[in-house]
């Protein structure tokens, strides 16, 4: 928002401050200032000067040669112009030799086709106080009154700055000359004076002119009129004009400058509506009829829809609610009499309607933000100040006011010792007072009452930080972050995330991420039965497209998605894992459950056993050593004979196999896939034990081996577990060295040979001691087993 600063001193004194004081103060207070610009900067040597004669150029059609009366202190000069709107007797402003004008460029005395002219004269351009977006097309014309050989800057009192300030969205009071007011003489501790508007009233009914109705007040909060009989259209005062360009609206005449005027400097976007364009003497404010439509005060036609709110009359719509007004409601040349509008529309309304009609304005723009609707009564008391001001009208006696919403004051507890220790500052209580009541904020039986414009303060947090920004940021000491539940970090479950993830990068895997969102067709794709609780999915309400409908149950269909598109790219084998969260549906009132799941994929560089260890590497990180990998026929999507089941303490925490034939065939892969799905939640409840330092046994080891024929059906698992259990703490460590069938192995049966080692910590075992062990180890697989020592 563009304002003169000369408009504040109408509310508060700024006596004294400098342009970057008060731009780093308000900043510094939360109204930022983007910039400014000091209108006085680059005039200098201007001076007012009446011309007392004008000749024609002897050498040039176009140029004019004038006797210029610049004083007594100056005299009279010569100036050379192309102007054509000035006449003899006019004071105007001119640029003397070795001058400046606005923008900064220098004036010198010269010749014009061979005659002298020692300045030049200027035209609100070159003051740099034209209408926006509008060439200046003549020399500024001075009331005739005007002395002579002063100063332009102090004749036209351009000793002022436009500052731009950017105004948040939450604070639409601070759209408005005395928002900021208010903000800088709390800022700078100094007097807010605020007056209320005297309007004086000329007779007459304003019930005899006109009637209005709401019937839609959730849309209408309030709604106010008055009414101008009278109306004399014509130009609006210098001040005013020159408050309005420099705010960036462009003047057009009294009555309308009146609105733009007032909304500026309230924040209250109004409307003023010729009366004899309201048939009926009736202003209706209801919801638009399908199909109605209006042209608006641009010229275009808009069709409207049942949820816009419009300003009608008996018969039609005459205004789109807080948007603009339609092209049979505006001021003309011949209007005599009118009807202000103020009023409170609902924000998110006027927003919706705005968009739909594609036409953002200055009133919807403020509207959209939440206005005050104590405000409307005093906006437009203000516009009819005006029009008295300047004798353009009379007031009808009386106004309508349909208020149908009571809103009650939100109050928030004041404690300034919570204040406090919430800003980690050293503010007094009286301090703290001051600052909420130069905002205009009441403090009533520990309580505090913001005012009605302030339609962001909420909680207590939004008091404290009106504390804060009055009292000043900077007088706030810096401290660390401090909290007992907060000590920076990684957590315990995000380190072993991360620990996971290099442990597999390590072992030469690439991570991989796929989406969430899937195709209900990836079960049928991944073999996985009609009754399996995986296809029991939680559906996505506004779903990208059929393929992206249901979060995932399983990873699988991701993982298998990626090592097709590398195989079918020619990779030659890949191996890549991902760390994926899976959703199970619950009741339909709460949010699923999410899994996470380390799913690991490998084509063309390793088999079943390769991937088992990448398994037993990935779950030694969660302090898992012994994994027991279980056979198992029965899973969906895994060849029923190259898969198991991982377990720890009889827990599934994984399985881990060969991709099943028909799924690898739906995915269109032509090499063996290997898979792995390790359930994060599941190990972290196992009962893991934590690793523990282990000294180097000072003692020799005693490494035995044994071979032994069993069925088939016999797992080398089992046979270890029975060892194990037969030596106890003596054996430290077991291993499968050789699996052999053929000649002399009688058939169903197969030769298996295993190594281990005995340890003793405290002594060295002696012969007796270690084959005792091995000969009870051969005797009990020999017992259990069936087996015969090879």
């Amino acid at each position: 928002m563009k304002l003169p600063l000369s408009w504040i001193n109408d509310y508060t004194d700024i006596t004294g401050i400098s342009y970057k004081e008060y731009e780093h103060a308000l900043t510094m207070s939360g109204s930022k200032v983007e910039g400014f610009e000091d209108m006085a900067k680059d005039i200098k040597n201007v001076k007012t000067g009446k011309i007392t004669k004008i000749e024609k150029h002897p050498d040039a059609d176009r140029l004019s040669i004038c006797q210029v009366d610049m004083g007594p202190e100056i005299g009279e000069i010569q100036i050379v112009t192309a102007a054509t709107n000035m006449k003899e007797q006019d004071v105007i402003p001119v640029a003397l030799h070795k001058s400046s004008i606005y923008g900064g460029t220098k004036i010198e005395k010269g010749k014009l086709r061979g005659v002298l002219s020692n300045g030049m004269f200027c035209s609100t351009d070159e003051l740099g106080i034209g209408e926006p977006g509008v060439k200046a097309t003549g020399l500024l014309i001075l009331p005739s009154d005007t002395p002579l050989g002063q100063d332009i800057v102090e004749v036209l009192k351009l000793n002022d700055a436009i500052f731009d300030f950017e105004i948040t969205s939450n604070r639409p009071d601070c759209l408005s000359v005395i928002g900021l007011a208010r903000e800088t003489a709390a800022t700078f501790k100094r007097p807010f004076n605020l007056k209320n508007p005297v309007v004086k009233e000329n007779g007459g009914n304003i019930a005899d002119y006109l009637k209005v109705s709401v019937l839609n007040d959730e849309l209408c909060r309030r709604y106010t009129a008055r009414v101008v009989t009278d109306v004399k259209i014509e130009p609006s005062p210098e001040w005013l004009k020159r408050r309005l360009i420099g705010c960036g609206v462009r003047p057009i005449c009294n009555i309308v400058d009146i609105t733009n005027y007032v909304m500026l400097e309230y924040g209250q976007p109004m409307h003023a509506f010729d009366i004899k364009f309201v048939e009926g003497g009736e202003i209706v404010v209801r919801n638009a009829k399908k199909g109605e439509k209006i042209t608006t005060l641009e010229g275009i036609e808009h069709e409207l829809t049942p949820d816009m709110l419009a300003i009608c009359d008996s018969k039609k719509p005459i205004a789109v609610a807080g948007v603009m007004g339609g092209e049979y409601s505006g001021i003309v040349e011949d209007t005599t009499t009118i009807v202000f509008e103020s009023a409170a529309f609902l924000g998110s309304s006027v927003r919706k309607t705005a968009q739909k009609l594609g036409m953002r304005t200055e009133s919807s723009s403020r509207y959209e933000k939440g206005l005050d609707k104590e405000m409307v009564i005093s906006a437009l008391d203000r516009a009819c100040e005006l029009i008295c001001e300047l004798n353009c009208g009379k007031i009808v006696s009386g106004y309508i006011d349909v208020n149908n919403k009571e809103e009650k004051n939100i109050k928030i507890p004041f404690s300034p010792e919570k204040i406090n220790s919430f800003l980690g500052a050293e503010i007094s209580e009286a301090e703290m007072l001051d600052a909420l009541k130069s905002l205009d904020f009441k403090v009533e039986d520990g309580n505090v009452i913001p005012p009605s414009f302030r339609v962001d303060i909420e909680c207590f947090n939004d008091i404290a930080e009106e504390v804060a920004r009055i009292y000043g940021y900077d007088k706030i000491p810096t401290s660390p972050m401090i909290g007992s539940d907060f000590d920076g970090g990684l957590s315990f479950e995000q380190t072993l995330e991360k620990n996971v993830k290099n442990k597999l990068v390590d072992l030469g895997l690439y991570e991989i991420y796929t989406y969430s969102f899937e195709t209900p067709k990836a079960f049928d794709m991944l073999n996985i039965r009609s009754e399996s609780p995986l296809r029991e999915t939680v559906n996505i309400l506004n779903p990208l497209g059929q393929d992206m409908s249901i979060m995932r149950t399983t990873p699988l269909y991701g993982m298998l998605n990626v090592l097709a598109l590398n195989e079918n790219k020619r990779a030659k084998s890949a191996s890549v894992f991902e760390l994926a969260r899976t959703y199970k549906k619950t009741t339909d009132d709460e949010l699923p459950i999410e899994e996470r799941n380390i799913t690991i994929g490998m084509y063309g560089n390793g088999d079943f056993f390769t991937i088992k260890g990448v398994c037993e590497e990935a779950l030694s990180v969660f302090g898992i050593k012994e994994a027991d990998f279980i056979p198992c026929e029965t899973l969906d999507s895994f060849h029923p004979y190259a898969s198991a089941k991982i377990q720890f303490n009889g827990k599934d925490i994984g399985i881990v196999g060969q991709l099943h034939p028909v799924v690898q065939k739906n995915f269109d892969i032509n090499s063996k896939v290997y898979c792995a799905i390790l359930y994060f939640e599941r190990i972290l409840e196992a009962d893991i034990k934590a690793p523990k330092y282990k000294a180097i046994n000072k003692f020799p080891a005693s490494e035995k081996d044994f071979s032994v024929i069993v069925d088939e059906k016999i797992t080398v698992k089992e046979i270890m577990d029975t060892a194990k259990k037969t030596a106890g703490s003596l054996m430290t460590s077991i291993e499968l060295f050789d699996v052999y069938r053929g000649n002399q192995i009688p058939e169903g049966k197969k030769s298996v040979s295993f190594s281990f080692m005995l340890e003793n910590y405290e002594r060295t075992l002696t012969d007796e001691e270690t084959n005792g062990v091995l000969n009870n180890i051969i005797d009990a697989v020999k017992q259990k087993f069936n087996a015969e020592l090879r």
